[in-house]
């Protein structure tokens, strides 16, 4: 569950459409393990001092698409 502070970057348009369009980049597949993915995930983790800041926070190069099960992991 997102922090509250991130709720209103994950409720954007912008996060929406740069979730999106990476999803459909990586044919909607775990990255991991190849199974449907449900989570684009950030590789640096998102903070108070970096989620406005779209090399971090929008940047494919810091995405990662997963299922459920990696995820948690």
């Amino acid at each position: 569950m997102a922090k509250d502070w991130a709720k209103p970057f994950y409720r954007s348009a912008a996060w929406r459409k740069c979730r999106a369009a990476y999803a459909a980049s990586v044919h909607h597949l775990c990255e991991r393990c190849g199974e449907p993915g449900t989570e684009v995930h950030h590789k640096q983790e998102l903070t108070p001092d970096n989620i406005h800041d779209p090399a971090v926070a929008l940047a494919w190069g810091n995405l990662e698409l997963l299922c459920h099960r990696c995820h948690d992991q």
